[in-house]
């Protein structure tokens, strides 16, 4: 399906002039998309879905062993980073050694630890309480390190489509500095930092269920993290809990997930306290200054 690059990079820069736009997005006889501010017959309002999605219930589970003296309530992270929790217990009743006050820790990567063990104030009556479970990526105490990155691809020179603060989509607390840059499909990406594979998915075809579509997640040394979104389908060459050394090559560029047309979406993050958040960044040199050599290869 073919996609009209230049008509919705008009659109962004109208965004960009304005504090909120429809776009409406049209596909014609042909199967050829148009996206556009105009409710033409036949358009529907295109509706944007936050990118950055991933999934960590399986990952970072709250665990309770019951015994004699009462229950134990631990905490596992089966994640290769750090992970910053928040346990709160609510509706507490006939409980001894409940925490009065929200309980926060940072687990290691590949940890578990024990929060607290309660115990029934009147053995004959049950011990209740409602848990509160919040969790975020990264350790909030690591402070960013002044870097310049490295244009993460081979080939180009490539068009950056929206950069930080579009008003398309990069204007949610995950991706305000984002870097959507156009490139062909099969494009090679390459790891902007050295660092930590943390979480990676390849399999996902098109628009699939998932906004970020195929991506990788790096954590670096100074606790941030590169997150490069839309990637091919089974284009991943790296895996969760190896690390991986800046320029080598991770994946494939694609259009997959909540993707307008072939791009890379970049975007650098840490944890601002049970959350994520992108944060500033410069490239090392002008995204349009790389000589126009051959895409592919290795």
């Amino acid at each position: 399906m073919a996609f009209r690059l230049t008509t919705f990079c008009a659109l962004l820069l109208v965004a960009s002039q304005a504090a909120a736009l429809t776009i409406y997005k049209y596909t014609d006889a042909n199967g050829v998309v148009t996206y556009t501010d105009k409710a033409a017959p036949g358009a529907q309002v295109f509706v944007f879905r936050d990118r950055m999605v991933e999934r960590l219930d399986n990952q970072v589970k709250l665990e309770t062993q019951k015994h004699e003296a009462g229950e134990t309530l631990l905490i596992r992270n089966d994640l290769y980073a750090p992970v910053q929790i928040e346990l709160k217990l609510e509706q507490v009743e006939n409980a001894v050694g409940a925490p009065q006050q929200p309980l926060n820790w940072v687990l290691p990567p590949r940890s578990r630890i024990r929060l607290a063990t309660l115990a029934a104030r009147d053995a004959s009556r049950p011990l209740r309480y409602t848990p509160k479970l919040r969790y975020a990526l990264g350790d909030p105490r690591l402070q960013p390190t002044l870097q310049r990155y490295p244009l993460p691809w081979r080939g180009g020179p490539f068009r950056l489509t929206q950069g930080a603060g579009g008003k398309y989509s990069h204007f949610t607390p995950k991706g305000r500095y984002a870097m959507d840059i156009a490139m062909p499909e099969g494009t090679p990406i390459v790891a902007a930092r050295s660092g930590m594979v943390v979480k990676t998915e390849s399999q996902q075809s098109g628009r699939g269920n998932n906004p970020s579509g195929n991506y990788v997640r790096i954590l670096h040394d100074d606790g941030t993290m590169g997150v490069y979104l839309h990637l091919m389908k089974g284009s991943v060459l790296v895996q969760e809990g190896r690390r991986v050394e800046a320029g080598s090559m991770i994946a494939r560029s694609g259009n997959t997930g909540n993707s307008t047309g072939p791009h890379l979406h970049f975007v650098v993050q840490r944890n601002v306290g049970l959350a994520l958040e992108s944060i500033p960044f410069n490239f090392a040199q002008p995204v349009n200054s790389l000589p126009n050599f051959a895409v592919g290869g290795e």
